[in-house]
């Protein structure tokens, strides 16, 4: 006598197929019993690597229907080339391949000067084009509040300002005192120069010189290392080339970058 296998579950009870979506590196899903977000850095025989936007890494079973996509359910299977690795950004981000830059936010982060900016680009460029998020530089700080007013800040413009040597007492300290706007986050680096912020071993030297109180920095900082004091242009664009990614950086500068970079970016 033939055996029938009976699958009495009405049919509207039964789970609905979901797509199997390769978890490619930078694909950006939840997991929706622990609420982990992240973007995938590594796939491996049954499991995934996560990372979310604060670094933390989290290790999860390749299962069906385990995460979600855009808020609906997927099931994660292993790209067909094999394992993933994860491709970073110079700051440290994970890269998202084709991503495409975005149309430029009304928000905006000012930076004191011009290598300030060029350093900015040199490591967070990739992220901020990602974000849609203009670096501008200011030629100084003087007049920042003034700035702030004209810029008006608001919830759909909000603005970061970088300023060098911000420490308490500090003249930079004093101004930036004086913003006020609760869209407008103003933050630093204890360095006199953003060249300060690179670090020494990665250019070679045992530490940046200290130059006598009210000599040039950047000249003082080139005679002393023997380094050509009358073009300190070119002698930034030989210490910019050194800068290959964030591991090049003091953490004072990119814990602030970072979080001028949040401010902006919040919706």
């Amino acid at each position: 006598m033939r055996q029938y296998s009976a699958d009495l579950t009405p049919p509207w009870k039964k789970p609905r197929p979901v797509p199997e979506v390769p978890a490619d590196p930078g694909l950006v899903v939840e997991e929706p019993r622990t609420g982990f977000c992240g973007a995938v850095v590594r796939c491996e025989a049954g499991t995934v690597t996560l990372e979310d936007r604060f670094g933390k890494h989290r290790v999860f079973p390749l299962e069906p229907r385990g995460f979600l996509l855009e808020g609906e359910p997927v099931t994660l299977v292993r790209p067909a080339n094999g394992p993933v690795r994860p491709t970073r950004t110079a700051s440290g981000s994970v890269a998202v391949p084709g991503a495409r830059a975005r149309v430029a936010r009304a928000g905006r982060i000012y930076v004191e000067g011009r290598h300030d900016a060029e350093l900015v680009e040199k490591v967070w460029g990739d992220d901020l084009r990602v974000e849609g998020v203009v670096v501008e530089y200011l030629e100084g700080v003087d007049d920042l509040p003034g700035i702030v007013e004209d810029f008006a800040p608001g919830p759909d413009a909000r603005l970061g300002v970088l300023v060098d040597h911000l420490v308490p007492g500090s003249k930079e300290w004093r101004i930036a005192e004086a913003v006020t706007s609760e869209h407008a986050l103003v933050v630093g680096h204890p360095y006199i120069d953003v060249w300060e912020a690179v670090k020494p071993s990665s250019l070679g030297i045992p530490a940046w010189p200290r130059v006598p109180h009210g000599q040039d920095w950047k000249t003082g900082v080139c005679r002393a290392l023997g380094w050509p004091s009358d073009n300190t242009g070119a002698v930034w664009q030989q210490i910019l080339k050194r800068v290959t990614s964030y591991k090049d950086l003091e953490p004072e500068l990119l814990g602030s970058v970072e979080r001028l970079i949040d401010h902006v970016t919040v919706s």
